[in-house]
């Protein structure tokens, strides 16, 4: 038996000694293999190498509380003797006393070891975030703090940290040495680093000396990496004639642009380099005066810190009206030309604004405009003399720069009055008369002689019904200014010769002239004899209308006549014209006086308003009754 137990006893110590890599407690000692650390689970296991009595047959075990008082006491067999001990579940630090002992009630002696065992949790622990936003190029830091309960028995051996949804530590129920970021009890400032743009959830838990987690406090870490945008309103794309107020205005979408003193955001202006003008906030306004070009140059924080980078824009101001005057003098070959000069050293003449008016000189009537075409830096207008009366007229020029200034000026560029007299160009007389379908005339200036070579326009101007209602000829006049011009058939019409006139003539037209234009009637009996009582005779004509306008006939009164020997005419029947100018009427002779008489049928029109032409009557045609 005492070998048995003595191999046993062996065997189990060299069965711990490879389990430990050989290592194993001094003789005698009982000792943790957690040794003097907290452990959150109730079974410790340990390292025994006991001082053994003769034959050993197991072990005792004795396990104290702080207090001294015994918690629990039991045996085991030389086979069990290493395996883990078990404390109450009350944490602690206990006190466990073992020995081995014989058959024979003898003990070896007593080995004593300290199991410390705490599951519980510590409270959670305070964490404050940056105040505000943080700029993205600078490193987030938390403030932790210590939990405000007592710790419990095994401390607080520091702090974990997550960001952004994971668990702080690598098992939620337990925390191992390599999960704490900030050992120690009492907490402090801990760096998270350069976070992403945005809002972050910062999640901590105190660590007892056991590795128990406390319940997570979160808090939230914002951080802002881009700078504000700024917008500058106000300016003008070109020349303003007078102070312009601008106004920069910011925009953020992270921390806002919200003041809050003077370490919070701000806008700000300068203007030509000056110092900024600053407000606090999202907005800022400056004026802006003085001639010349200014560089404006805008920025803005936001509440994170951020700056922006200088924004740019250029005011261009003019204040100052430019300076108008005529040309100083006509020009000989168009004395109806007239030129303005409009200067401007800032902004320059404007491209599209200005204009010339004139009036009878030494009235205060207004000024009348005329018709305004811009050139560069010049007004020019054309003055149709031939339509004012003849004497001195006096005229005025307003032009614009640019940036809106106006100015007037009445006088030339040598500084004497713009006055014309009129009439500015040679004065020409146009004659005109018919011969039967010629239209004759005569072109001549005033004291001079005939005027050759000259182009001639004649306007006729047909009555109402015709189509077209006018005509338009153009002759040239003879060595002698002499013009003629055949008028073709066609209605009645109105009939004017003109000379539109040149840079250095003045236009003429002639009297008119008024041209009477019959209407032709084609007119035909059925038959040259009438028998009395029998078949009727059947008259028939036509309007010879050539250019009236389709349906211009319509209804139009036709009378039919007669005679017999050499009396007068006598109207039988009044019958009208359809559209294209036919008509049509039958007539029975039934009287027994006319067997033997030769009678005569003619159709006339008198006219009506609508037809181009005049009265006009047929030729006549003979019928004789038998």
């Amino acid at each position: 038996m005492r070998g048995t137990a003595a191999k046993l006893l062996a065997a189990v110590l060299m069965l711990l000694m490879a389990s430990k890599g050989g290592a194993l407690a001094a003789s005698g000692q009982l000792i943790p293999t957690v040794g003097s650390a907290w452990q959150s689970q109730r079974a410790f296991a340990i390292e025994w190498d006991p001082i053994a009595p003769t034959n050993p047959t197991g072990a005792a075990y004795l396990i104290r509380n702080s207090e001294g008082g015994v918690s629990e006491e039991f045996h085991r067999d030389l086979i069990r003797m290493l395996n883990p001990i078990s404390v109450p579940p009350i944490p602690d630090a206990y006190t466990v006393e073992a020995w081995l002992v014989n058959a024979a009630g003898e003990s070896g002696p007593h080995s004593l070891a300290t199991l410390r065992f705490d599951n519980a949790a510590p409270a959670p622990p305070r964490v404050d975030p940056p105040a505000g936003w943080v700029l993205g190029a600078d490193a987030a830091v938390v403030q932790i703090g210590a939990p405000s309960d007592p710790p419990p028995l095994a401390g607080v051996a520091g702090y974990a940290i997550s960001v952004d949804g994971s668990s702080p530590c690598a098992q939620p129920d337990h925390c191992r040495a390599g999960d704490i970021d900030l050992p120690g009890s009492k907490g402090g400032a801990l760096s998270l680093g350069t976070l992403p743009e945005g809002s972050h959830s910062v999640r901590a838990v105190a660590v007892s000396g056991s590795g128990v987690p406390s319940a997570v406090t979160i808090a939230t870490v914002r951080v802002d990496t881009a700078a504000p945008h700024v917008s500058l309103e106000g300016a003008p794309a070109g020349w303003s004639s007078g102070p312009v107020q601008v106004t920069a205005r910011a925009s953020d979408a992270l921390s806002g642009m919200t003041a809050n003193g003077l370490l919070g955001p701000f806008t700000a202006i300068t203007v030509d380099g000056g110092a900024p003008g600053h407000a606090l906030g999202d907005a800022v306004s400056a004026w802006i005066g003085g001639n010349g070009s200014h560089r404006i140059e805008y920025f803005a924080r936001d509440a994170a810190g951020n700056l922006s980078s200088p924004g740019s824009a250029a005011v261009r101001i003019d204040e100052d009206p430019p300076h108008v005057a005529f040309a100083a003098s006509q020009d000989p070959a168009e004395p109806e030309r007239i030129e303005a000069i409009v200067s401007d050293p800032l902004s320059g003449p404007s491209p599209d604004r200005g204009s010339i008016g004139i009036r009878l000189a030494g009235t205060r009537a207004r000024y009348e405009a005329l018709p305004t075409s811009i050139a560069g830096d010049r007004l020019v207008a054309r003055w149709d003399s031939d339509s004012y009366p003849q004497g001195k007229y006096e005229l005025i020029a307003s032009g614009y720069d640019v940036a809106g200034n106006s100015a007037s000026g009445t006088d030339r560029a040598h500084g004497a009055r713009m006055v014309l007299v009129n009439p500015l160009k040679a004065q020409v007389e146009m004659t005109a008369g018919l011969k039967g379908r010629r239209l004759t005339g005569r072109l001549r200036r005033f004291g001079a002689g005939p005027l050759a070579g000259r182009d001639v326009v004649v306007t006729e101007t047909f009555a109402a019904g015709a189509e077209p209602r006018q005509r338009t000829t153009v002759v040239s006049t003879d060595r002698l200014g002499a013009f003629v011009l055949g008028l073709n058939p066609g209605p009645s019409r109105d009939v004017v010769a003109r000379f539109v006139g040149t840079p250095l003539l003045s236009r003429a037209a002639s009297s008119g002239v008024h041209l009477d234009a019959t209407t032709r009637i084609r007119f035909h009996a059925s038959a040259p004899t009438a028998r009395v009582g029998g078949s009727p005779i059947v008259f028939s004509g036509a309007l010879a209308g050539r250019g009236t306008a389709a349906g211009a006939a319509a209804g139009l009164p036709v009378e039919l006549q007669f005679r017999f020997g050499h009396g007068g005419w006598s109207e039988f029947r009044t019958v009208a014209a359809n559209a294209r100018g036919r008509f049509r009427y039958r007539y029975r002779f039934s009287d027994d006086d006319s067997r033997g008489v030769r009678f005569q049928f003619r159709a006339h029109v008198k006219g009506r308003e609508g037809w181009p032409y005049g009265p006009g009557t047929s030729r006549p045609v003979s019928v004789t009754g038998r």
